[in-house]
This record gives structure tokens, sequence and C-alpha cells, in this order.
């Protein structure tokens, strides 16, 4: 080929833009997408990390796993050790929850203080945080944490809005919100009977049943409210700094509870089987924090008319002497009176807390298995019981 004819090639491949620069600027003259702005979802106060209380996201959020609120030093043992200024605190009578052993903590905001009623449940400032852990042990008879697993820990928060309920599940060391509620199964050995059973998460929906009252509510729409912050269910010792020292009067000193009076003026209940204590102490005690909650003028059972409260009369009808409840059958017994003065047997009030079906038991949310402990000393309180006081028509 000759040098005219070569020449005239290349300048007919560079007019056909065949050179690598020119592409390079037909590139660069390619019109492109404008960026779009990516927008962030807005931060949660659940993921602060902080060593305090998250106090913003208590106050505002239901949080995913209970560790976002910052409680406790090991987040993962919410048995011990609460972060400032949570404290531990225990009643003078047992809750039963299917032999489970319960943690309690309470956290104040700063200044704030609770305060004192002398029967009803106290007066807890908007900020208060109450936490119970729910612990299932494998043998009754034997402590600590070694022979327990962690099965829930519930919130109980007084925010701005009124309080709210929280259930939360573990799972190893972790555990997360479970609004639904759910069944865990579980056995334990108790003084030598092997129980087997569902151990029941309540859903927040069932966490209202309990806690409800129309109790200061103008609407009557039944509000939420703790059980057992009451005097005579706190009035008891308890070691602090290794010290033994009254509960009440500690949280006095520590200028966490206002209008306390004299402790002599205070009530006081017994544990169930505190044999020191009187039979009417122990009973009474007991049915207070396991039915009062219910059975009374604002709570869930109020229909019923029967009144388990600390301070009712246990000799009147309305605590069920010879009162016959509406819209139960009496079982296979055909019992007809929730207490019949002497007779603990054909008691209603006993009989149900035997009963385990679902339509029958009493409480009928909390249980699976039968406290025989409480049944039978609530058996022989009734049985001790003077026949006259009531004019129950049994055969």
């Amino acid at each position: 080929m000759g040098k005219i004819t070569i020449f005239i090639l290349i300048l007919s491949l560079s007019a056909c833009g065949g050179s690598d620069d020119s592409t390079e600027q037909v590139i660069e003259q390619t019109p492109t997408t404008p960026d779009v702005p990516v927008t962030k979802p807005p931060a949660s106060v659940c993921d602060n990390t902080t060593s305090e209380v998250n106090w913003d996201a208590l106050m505002t959020e239901d949080c995913t796993s209970l560790s976002q609120y910052g409680l406790f030093v090991d987040p993962s043992v919410p048995t011990s050790d609460p972060v400032t200024p949570g404290m531990a605190y225990q009643l003078s009578t047992q809750l039963f929850s299917n032999y489970a052993n319960k943690h309690r903590f309470i956290f104040l905001p700063q200044s704030k203080q609770i305060s004192y009623h002398p029967t009803a449940t106290f007066e807890l400032p908007v900020g208060t945080v109450l936490v119970k852990t729910f612990s299932l042990p494998f043998d009754t008879q034997v402590g600590g944490a070694n022979n327990e697993v962690q099965i829930e820990t519930r919130l109980l928060i007084h925010r701005e809005v009124g309080w709210t309920t929280l259930p939360y599940v573990w799972n190893g060391a972790e555990a997360t919100l479970q609004q639904a509620g759910l069944d865990v199964p579980h056995s334990l050995n108790h003084q030598g009977v092997r129980e087997v059973f569902d151990y029941h998460v309540p859903s927040r929906a069932e966490c209202k049943i309990c806690h409800q009252s129309t109790l200061g509510s103008d609407s009557q729409s039944a509000l939420i409210r703790p059980i057992g912050i009451k005097a005579h269910l706190l009035n008891r010792d308890i070691s602090y700094q290794g010290q033994s020292i009254n509960q009440l009067r500690l949280w006095q000193q520590l200028n966490l509870l206002n209008g306390l009076p004299a402790l002599s003026d205070v009530g006081i209940t017994a544990e169930i089987n505190d044999q020191s204590a009187s039979l009417t102490s122990r009973a009474k005690g007991y049915l207070d924090i396991n039915c009062a909650h219910c059975h009374n003028a604002d709570g869930f059972a109020s229909i019923s008319g029967l009144r388990l409260g600390f301070y009712v009369d246990h000799t009147s009808y309305q605590y069920g002497i010879c009162k016959q409840p509406p819209g139960w059958d009496g079982g296979s017994k055909g019992l007809s009176y929730d207490i019949i003065p002497g007779d603990g047997e054909h008691s209603i009030l006993v009989y149900r807390q035997e009963l385990n079906q679902a339509k029958d038991r009493m409480p009928p949310l909390g249980r699976a298995i039968v406290h025989t402990e409480a049944v039978a000393v609530i058996k022989e309180w009734i049985d001790a019981m003077p026949a006259d006081i009531g004019h129950c028509q049994h055969l």
C-alpha cells in the first residue's frame, strides 16, 4: 500500500471517532441520572448506648430488647446489681406463680417520691419503673441461681399517658419483647412430686386483666395500676448494706417515701408458711396479694361481689361468708358458698384453688399447678372459723 493511501486511512479513522480519547469524550457528555437523596429512618432512643438507665426509652418506646433500657449492670443478669437509682424490694407475702422465684426492683426518677397510703396501693410518680423477673426452679427445696432458669422479666412503667406493661421472655442471655404471650414447658420437683406444666407468659392484654382498676378513672374505663406496692405487703425487714432494717423505714430514710407513720400503725401480713404468725394474717395476706387485685370493687372480678382485700372484714358476706358466687355452677362437687365457716372442704374459695381447668381455676391466670401449701392453710383457717358467724343452708 502506498504512503498516500495509508495517510488517507488514518484521517478517515479519526473522523469516525475511532480514538480512545474521542470515546471518553462521548461518555463524559452522556447525561447521567441525578443522585436521589437517601432518607435515613429516625434514630430510636432504644439504640442509645450509655452506662446509665435509658430513661428516654423507658418513657417513650417499647424496646425490642430488655437490655436497651440499661436497667442492670450485667444485662443478662436481671436478678441483682441494678443500675442506680434502682433498688431491690421484697413482699412479705408472695404471689404464687408455679413456685417461681421473683426478683423485684424499683426505679424512681431523681428527686421524685412515693406517697404513702395506709391501705391501698401507694401513689407512684410518673417515671417509676417496676421490674420483676420470674425464675423457675428445678427443685423447690434447693436454692441458688444454678437451680433455676430465667423465664421472663416484666416491666410496669409509669409514663405520662399512664401505666404500661411490657413482658420480656428470656432466651439464653437475651430477653426480647413478647407482646402476644408464650407458653414455656417446664418440669420441677416439689417435695418428691414431679410437676410437668406449661408456664404461661401473659400477653400485654392479659397483664391488664390483673392490673386493671377503675379507681380514679373519670370515665370508669379501666386503668393499669401496680398490685404489690402496699404498706402491709412491704412492711418487713430486709438486708441492706449488710444490716437488717425495716423496708418502709429504709425508703423513708432514703427520701423515697413520704407520709410514713409510726411502724406500729402500719398493717402487716405474713408468708403463707410462717408458722410463727397467726392463721388469719397468713391466709388474708395470701388472698390479698393473689386475689384482691381482681376481687375488689374496682377490679376485673368486681361483678362477683366477692371482696378479698386485707382490710375487708373476713366475717362478712362480702368476704364470702355464706355467699353464693354468680355465674359458676359449683363444679363437680356442686358447692354453693364461697366460704362456709367451719367447713373448708365444702367452701368454693378452697375448691377453686385446687382446680386446674381454665374455666374453673382461681386465680384464672398466673398458675398451672396447685399451690398445695396455701390450699392447706386456707382450708385450716376456714375450718377454725366459728360456724355461727354465718347462716349457710349447708347439707
